[in-house]
């Protein structure tokens, strides 16, 4: 984990980072993608969501970015009642939050600099104030000698790890991962494995999405299970099975 001075947002006398309770989703003419589905992320936790291809695991990650919203049921963040959040409160609860998308979503016209740095300029901070944290998550990433590069000039596996790169530099409350292994190395895996376990040392809560059971086996967090619709609890972390 890079050295600096920057650290996760302290965590907030509530108790839950996010609850779902009952929640439904799907599409238009298909059958429900999720249905009654309950889930408890306490703070400072970390989880892995595993499940089929089209079992929602993605859905799923959208409802809780409030980027849709549910057909049934309740969804809290960080202790507040969002399932009908006005779309002009939705910025400051993403903000919070630090989501790394299967489809990247960098921008080509930046360069990877400027892409880790984006939601730092946008929460107001001056170059100066995080210039250095930038270049460090990047050399973590192993992007160190491409802070110019721009995205289209970078493979799937750098676009990935640049993705990574910007959706943690801001230490978020709430990291939420879609995939973020899928297209790197075994030992790149592994290296970004720890440093979501950093993060989460430092009070983050950490929710991966990922076909890589064996990944999620040895990272000793609690391991859910998507399927048909349902949510399960098919394994909890380490040291709470140890307690």
């Amino acid at each position: 984990m890079p050295d600096s001075n920057r650290r996760a947002a302290d965590p907030d006398s509530t108790p839950d980072t996010v609850r779902l309770k009952g929640v439904g989703f799907g599409y238009t003419d298909r059958p429900a993608v999720l249905r009654d589905v309950n889930l408890t992320l306490p703070n400072g936790s970390f989880h892995f969501l595993t499940g089929p291809s089209g079992a929602g695991k993605s859905s799923l990650l959208r409802l809780l970015t409030l980027a849709a919203r549910p057909q049934a049921g309740r969804i809290s963040l960080f202790g507040r009642e969002v399932t009908h959040l006005p779309r002009r409160d939705v910025p400051a609860f993403r903000r919070r939050m630090g989501v790394i998308f299967q489809d990247f979503r960098l921008l080509d016209h930046l360069s990877a600099f400027d892409n880790a740095a984006l939601p730092l300029r946008l929460a107001g901070e001056g170059t100066g104030d995080y210039a250095e944290d930038v270049r460090e998550m990047l050399r973590w990433v192993g992007l160190g000698q491409r802070l110019d590069a721009l995205p289209p000039t970078l493979s799937g596996g750098e676009k990935q790890r640049l993705a990574i790169a910007r959706a943690v530099v801001t230490r978020p409350r709430l990291i939420l991962a879609d995939e973020p292994t899928g297209s790197v190395d075994a030992a790149m895996a592994e290296k970004l494995m720890r440093l979501f376990q950093s993060l989460h040392r430092l009070g983050a809560t950490v929710l991966i999405a990922s076909h890589d059971e064996v990944l999620a086996e040895r990272s000793g967090a609690s391991v859910l299970r998507l399927e048909g619709g349902r949510l399960g609890l098919i394994r909890e972390a380490a040291s709470e099975t140890a307690s």
